[in-house]
């Protein structure tokens, strides 16, 4: 017990951003810094490019992060064979933000801190709600309409499920969602789902499809949907 507690507390003082130290080096940031922006959403849902990781440290400080997948990988070069490390890790608040990311290198430690990094970039917004005909408990547990995401060979479709069923989908999926926020779902899965970047990016891909799809206010509404 001890410790697991002292490894948590380790973790967080780590993760701790000191925001009168950064220095920002674009626009947006310095929007960021002097309070002109205070919500991530600002930045999300205009699409506007996010170029510092301090950005997203600042906005969403309670980013969590998960490594699903740790796999050695080789290529042949003119001066041999060259061995990397590939990571793919998954961050996210457990609050409706989630990114996925991946990362290289000739050691676990500094293709993680990539990967962590590459996630953050590529944070996105999900949309959340009671979708299912046969719930109607207007919180926001799990995906508002059924979704389909595709990678390479791995197709993975999203369904809204009641409260109360848990995270009916393989443990990559399950971490991801987890991140995202959304507790209950049914899934079909269809390829090489054993292929964890394949599998996780598919789900992830889903998971932005839900923004693309268009609603009225009042539909988004009676799934529950926040925006």
């Amino acid at each position: 017990m001890s410790k697991r507690s002292n490894r948590s507390n380790n973790k967080n003082s780590t993760n701790k951003f000191n925001v009168e130290a950064w220095e920002p080096k674009t626009e947006l940031g310095r929007k960021v810094k002097e309070g002109e922006i205070t919500d991530i959403d600002q930045i999300l849902d205009k699409g506007l490019p996010i170029m510092e990781l301090e950005i997203v440290d600042a906005l969403l400080p309670d980013l969590e992060e998960e490594v699903m997948d740790v796999n050695l990988v080789q290529r042949m070069h003119k001066s041999g064979r060259k061995v990397n490390f590939r990571v793919i890790v998954a961050v996210g608040n457990k609050n409706g933000y989630v990114g996925l990311g991946q990362g290289k290198s000739q050691e676990v430690g500094p293709a993680i801190r990539k990967a962590v990094d590459d996630a953050k970039y590529n944070l996105i917004k999900v949309r959340r709600g009671c979708g299912d005909w046969g719930c109607g408990c207007g919180r926001r547990h799990t995906v508002p309409y059924k979704v389909e995401g595709k990678m390479s060979s791995v197709k993975a479709t999203l369904i809204p499920a009641p409260a109360g069923v848990g995270l009916a989908i393989g443990n990559v999926g399950k971490t991801i969602l987890s991140l995202a926020g959304i507790a209950d779902v049914w899934s079909m899965t269809s390829g090489q789902t054993q292929t964890t970047i394949n599998f996780a990016g598919a789900v992830f891909d889903a998971l932005k499809a839900l923004s693309s799809v268009k609603s009225s206010e009042q539909e988004l509404k009676a799934l529950g949907v926040i925006d």
